[in-house]
């Protein structure tokens, strides 16, 4: 359950397309762009403006990340909660228990590692803090799932 620090758009544009199967070449494909101008706009040169929200949002949905609302939320101090979909059931509360139980298992034992040396550095704050924002999205999600499968209608 590594979690990459993307601190800046391009950063999450660059994590997006690397996740897509397939590269940044399948990645142009889907988007309907030819390779060059994807690289281009991940990399915001010759001229090309960045990808679009949207775009981002179409690659987003094929490979099942969330980087870029996790990279906005993180910029106003907040985390991305997926809403649970329709389709639930008890095996799917039970996976998300296991995620959730999983992700606070990962932010204590970098708590952990941290203090080895006695303090904790800016770096190891930072990553302590991502892994926490995603254990404490996955716990939201957990319990906004459970009380839409049992919540009364």
């Amino acid at each position: 359950m590594k979690k990459q620090l993307l601190e800046t758009r391009r950063e999450v544009m660059k994590a997006v397309t690397s996740e897509f199967a397939g590269g940044q070449a399948c990645a142009a494909a889907h988007l309907g762009i030819k390779p060059k101008r994807l690289q281009n706009q991940v990399y915001e040169t010759a001229g090309c403006m960045p990808l679009s929200d949207t775009e981002i949002h179409a690659l987003e949905a094929v490979t099942g990340t969330t980087h870029l609302p996790d990279y906005i939320c993180a910029m106003y101090g907040g985390v991305f909660v997926p809403m649970p979909q329709s389709d639930l059931d008890n095996v799917d509360l039970y996976s998300r228990a296991i995620k959730t139980q999983t992700a606070r298992g990962r932010v204590d034992q970098l708590i952990q590692q941290a203090l080895a040396d006695g303090e904790i550095d800016a770096a190891e704050a930072a990553e302590i803090l991502a892994v926490h924002a995603k254990h404490m999205s996955a716990r939201h999600s957990e319990v906004k799932a459970v009380l839409a499968l049992y919540g009364k209608r």
